[in-house]
């Protein structure tokens, strides 16, 4: 190897490195999960301004609002892991419980945006008039369907289910 490609591959490494450690700091060792999301949201709003393009839709009041709304999702994951992180912190220091199983409260919410925002990318895709195979579609259906179908079983049913038992 030459040394200019020596040095290339050192300074790569180096800045790949520093990457990865800090994303490690600030999000934990599943700091890829939060990078996967912000591909996704990245993704989203690049197929959903492609999409409004395609139709002369565009609109910047609403390409604004589409960048607010993926600043809400961090937000709700924030709120998500400060609330579990909290809740299993009291169990143990105040309450002397184990709550630790509440910190999937935050990688819930975190795999419930990745669906939806992969839905959403495959749906302004189909908008487009690309073919998405049905079995991407479907799949991110069932998903979500399931998803939703543990939560309501893990976290209480929600009042439609309590009406149709009364």
């Amino acid at each position: 190897m030459t040394n200019y490609a020596q040095g290339f591959m050192d300074k790569y490494n180096a800045i790949a490195g520093a990457a990865v450690a800090i994303l490690t700091a600030v999000f934990g060792i599943y700091w890829y999960v939060f990078a996967a999301f912000l591909l996704l949201n990245v993704i989203d709003w690049l197929t959903g301004w492609y999409k409004s393009h395609k139709k002369k839709e565009e609109s910047s009041k609403t390409g604004l609002i589409g960048i607010v709304k993926k600043l809400g999702y961090w937000a709700i994951i924030l709120v998500a892991f400060i609330i579990s992180g909290v809740f299993v912190h009291l169990g143990n220091d105040v309450l002397g419980i184990n709550l630790a199983f509440l910190t999937m409260i935050g990688w819930w919410v975190v795999a419930m945006l990745i669906v939806n925002e992969a839905r959403s990318i495959l749906e302004n895709l189909v908008e487009c008039g690309y073919n998405v195979p049905h079995v991407l579609v479907k799949g991110l259906a069932v998903t979500e369907k399931i998803m939703n179908a543990k939560q309501e079983g893990e976290f209480g049913n929600d009042s439609t289910e309590n009406q149709k038992r009364d």
